[in-house]
């Protein structure tokens, strides 16, 4: 594999940026079955963000930007958000070294925690993520469906202080 780099965000990286933006999003869409596709135009509301504190990108020496960190400010504590790798570079450590490089970040800057919120039906990223050191839950947060769309929801979710839950 082709070294790779985490380096600051550069503005000559914004359609890298929104193009795994777009890819984050549209993963999150297809694991809930909604058809909305935004083209990436959320990042550009993100980097207007006052709590932003940082940007990271993974710079392959071949494909260029693969991957993206951000680091909002909650306080003494810090929100990753979000992290993302294109879908090509998987599976090959490019995701645990923008979370070890967040870290580090958020380490210089005195941060006393990182959390970070991945989708309860992303079984995949959960794993990735609680390898990556991220193994305290620290919070929860729970949906009523007013809609009842069964078919949205996974009957079979996870148990949560002895309650099932749908996800």
């Amino acid at each position: 594999m082709a070294p790779v780099a985490v380096r600051s965000y550069r503005p000559s990286d914004h359609s890298a940026g929104r193009r795994l933006w777009a890819e984050l999003t549209r993963q999150q869409n297809e694991m809930y079955g909604e058809a909305e596709d935004d083209g990436g135009a959320g990042f550009e509301e993100y980097l207007t963000r006052l709590d932003l504190s940082g940007l990271w990108v993974a710079d392959h020496a071949d494909d260029g930007v693969i991957g993206m960190v951000g680091l909002i400010m909650r306080n003494r504590a810090g929100e990753v958000e979000p992290v993302v790798v294109t879908i090509t570079h998987r599976h090959k450590g490019v995701g645990r070294r923008l979370l070890q490089h967040v870290a580090a970040e958020a380490k210089k800057r005195n941060m006393t925690s990182l959390t970070i919120s991945p989708s309860s039906r992303n079984v995949e990223a959960i794993r990735s993520l609680h390898a990556a050191g991220y193994d305290v839950v620290s919070s929860i947060e729970l949906t009523m469906d007013l809609d009842r769309h069964t078919h949205a929801w996974q009957q079979e979710g996870l148990e949560l202080q002895g309650l099932p839950f749908r996800s």
